[in-house]
C-alpha cells in the first residue's frame, strides 16, 4: 500500500513539474528584446516589450502597441496612436510552440480571416 502511494506521488510530481516548466517558459516572453520573422522569412521586425507596451520597428518605421496578455499563450496588440481603422483593431497573437528562447505563432486581426504565421526569437 505504501509503495503504491509513493509511486502515485512520484508520478504526480513529475507531471506537475513538466507542466510547470512549460507554463513558466511561456512567461519568458512577456519582457525583453525580440526579433520576429514571418513564415516565408521575407519580412522581419524587431521589438522590445516592457510592462504593458511593445515598441516595434518594421521597415524603418516605429510603432508603440499596448499589449494585453489574455493567458500564457495569447496576447492582443493595439496601436497606441492608430491612423486607420485597421490600426485601431486588436491584433491577436497565439503562441503555438515554444522551443528554447523562441516561439512559433499564428496571428491575425480580430474579426478577420487574415492570418499569418511566423517565429519570434528572444535576443535579450
Amino acid at each position: 500500500m505504501l509503495k503504491k502511494i509513493t509511486t502515485y506521488l512520484i508520478i504526480g510530481s513529475l507531471i506537475f513539474a513538466c507542466n510547470s516548466k512549460k507554463n513558466a517558459k511561456s512567461y519568458d516572453f512577456e519582457k525583453g528584446q525580440f526579433i520576429s520573422y514571418l513564415a516565408d522569412k521575407k519580412d522581419s521586425s524587431s521589438f522590445y516589450r516592457v510592462d504593458n507596451f511593445q515598441i516595434e520597428t518594421y521597415r524603418n518605421s516605429k510603432d508603440t502597441f499596448a499589449i494585453k496578455w489574455k493567458n500564457k499563450f495569447e496576447f492582443h496588440l493595439k496601436k497606441i496612436n492608430p491612423k486607420t481603422k485597421l490600426d485601431s483593431t486588436n491584433f491577436i497573437v497565439r503562441i503555438t510552440k515554444i522551443k528554447n528562447n523562441a516561439y512559433d505563432f499564428e496571428a491575425g486581426y480580430e474579426n478577420s480571416n487574415f492570418k499569418q504565421k511566423g517565429s519570434t526569437f528572444k535576443i535579450n
